[in-house]
């Protein structure tokens, strides 16, 4: 279901507890369970992510999560219907800053583990072929994290 890849950053057991539980909830949440997916999380440094911003989207910042998605929505689509993977696939690729990760949840006023939620969530929705460009599809992909969150009993403190 997932790997996780520590680039620049100590591996914590915490981390890998919260990617379980929150990517878990994500693929059931989106019946992905049977389905042979696998994502990629590279858990790393501003500096890193910051290169890979410019290399892949050409920003040229740091910025708290990216996501690499290997397939269109409509494709997902297709495969979560017809729920017949003979072989495992990768869905995408997750890139957090765990610095960002920290900061952020000192500057929101809520705990690390939320905001590592709120980054793994927000990430997979991308992959899943969501994103927040238009208020309409802003407002659907909320509705998905916010319910995962939920679920979970992951609140803003």
């Amino acid at each position: 279901m997932y790997e996780i890849i520590y680039e620049d950053v100590e591996e914590k057991n915490e981390y890998k507890k919260i990617i379980e539980k929150v990517l878990s909830k994500c693929f059931e949440e989106e019946k992905l369970k049977d389905l042979k997916l696998c994502i990629t999380i590279t858990l790393t440094t501003p500096k890193n992510i910051k290169k890979i911003n410019k290399e892949y989207r050409n920003v040229d910042k740091a910025t708290d999560v990216l996501s690499f998605p290997m397939f269109e929505k409509e494709e997902l689509e297709v495969k979560i219907k017809n729920q017949n993977n003979k072989y495992e696939d990768i869905l995408g690729d997750i890139i957090i800053s765990i610095e960002k990760v920290e900061e952020q949840a000192k500057e929101y006023e809520h705990s690390f583990e939320r905001e590592l939620s709120y980054m793994l969530v927000h990430g997979f929705y991308h992959l899943m072929g969501y994103d927040h460009i238009q208020e309409e599809d802003k407002k659907n992909m909320r509705l998905k994290e916010d319910k995962i969150l939920n679920d979970l009993n992951i609140k803003r403190d």
